[in-house]
């Protein structure tokens, strides 16, 4: 390139360099929002129409004037500040969704509009309505004492050890008595704790209780099966029994940060044992080996069966070693086309849970 055409091209990076840094400049929002998503829980439809409230300032110097707010439900109805408003002003827009009008999981779409330009924001109310039941006997057929339950055990689901996990139950309440919050009496580990969400559930009606499960407390990755009592009288519990599985919480990393972290690969993910016989115990290795660049710990490994051993000589492996993890497997009793989980649990922040699969056909 000649001396002309660099100047040129110096000139033109040079003043297109400062229009390019203005463009990346966030620009201030006209209206900002304290939040945009509601979440309004699990509702039951008895309980009549729920409000979402949403608070918002004025930013520009320009006075505002919200001219609309839509919804994408007849479910909902929006009410809305209707004062002009000056620059560092508040207000308010209120989203009412009525339980009668749907059933099971909801997410709704709250659009609103004002007189200045771009100001279209989009608002999100969530939750969970639960109709009232036509026949409760058949629709809380699981009984303890004289309280029914539409399941026999609670499933948590994924537990993270970041947040305790919330879960709604219902509970119908045949009995005659009313159930009073501050009654409720509950036996439990420290991880678990319970309420009743209703200050009382009244004879032949239902109610919700949240159980909160921590997963940081309970101190133990992967599957778990856990029981706590409760009741309304000291001598009158009765047992609930709860599943899940309890995941470490890992923040999110940068690409940089990635490299110098701990991370597992294993040799194989799936292993085929094809035709087996049952009376003949299989045995498999498996390489684990650690490719990050600090120490890499298995905190838990982990089969979804007695009829597995899991054996492994250390579990702190260091950069670029790696060990051996021992797997036997009886078959013993067992028929036909089988697959075995096992699970890994480790601090590798992308993969903190890998699953090794193990098919077979027993004969």
């Amino acid at each position: 390139m000649n001396r002309y055409g660099t100047s040129i091209l110096f000139l033109t990076l040079f003043f297109a360099t400062p229009l390019l840094s203005f463009a990346q400049e966030a620009t201030i929002p006209k209206l900002i929002w304290e939040i945009t998503k509601v979440d309004l829980g699990t509702i039951l439809q008895e309980d009549g129409p729920q409000i979402a409230e949403f608070n918002f300032t004025h930013t520009q110097d320009s006075i505002l004037v919200l001219t609309e707010v839509l919804t994408d439900c007849g479910c909902t109805t929006a009410d809305f500040t209707r004062d002009s408003l000056q620059v560092g002003e508040t207000g308010i827009v209120q989203v009412v969704f009525d339980p009668l009008s749907g059933v099971g999981d909801f997410s709704r779409m709250v659009i609103v509009r004002g007189n200045l330009q771009s100001v279209e924001d989009t608002l999100y109310i969530e939750g969970t309505s639960i109709p009232f039941p036509d026949n409760p006997l058949l629709e809380y057929p699981q009984k303890k004492l004289d309280y029914g339950f539409r399941l026999d055990k609670v499933n948590m689901g994924e537990v993270f050890t970041n947040v305790p996990k919330q879960k709604i139950v219902e509970l119908f309440n045949f009995g005659a008595t009313t159930l009073f919050a501050d009654s409720l009496r509950w036996s439990a580990p420290e991880y678990i704790q319970i309420r009743q969400l209703e200050d009382s559930i009244p004879s032949q009606d239902r109610g919700l209780i949240e159980i909160s499960y921590d997963g940081h407390l309970k101190n133990e990755l992967g599957f778990f099966q856990d029981q706590f009592s409760m009741g309304w009288e000291e001598d009158h519990q009765f047992s609930v029994e709860l599943i899940g599985d309890v995941f470490e919480f890992y923040s999110a990393i940068t690409k940089d940060q990635l490299l110098r972290k701990p991370q597992l690969v294993i040799s194989k993910k799936e292993i085929d044992l094809n035709e087996i016989s049952a009376t003949e115990v299989q045995e498999i290795e498996v390489i684990l080996t650690n490719r990050g660049q600090q120490v890499l710990e298995i905190k838990k490994v982990q089969g979804n069966c007695n009829c597995l051993k899991l054996e492994m000589p250390v579990t702190s492996i260091r950069s670029g070693e790696s060990v051996t993890l021992r797997i036997t497997f009886d078959p013993i009793g067992r028929k036909g086309i089988d697959q075995r989980n096992i699970y890994l649990f480790s601090n590798d922040p992308v993969n903190p849970v890998q699953l090794l699969i193990l098919k077979s056909r027993v004969e």
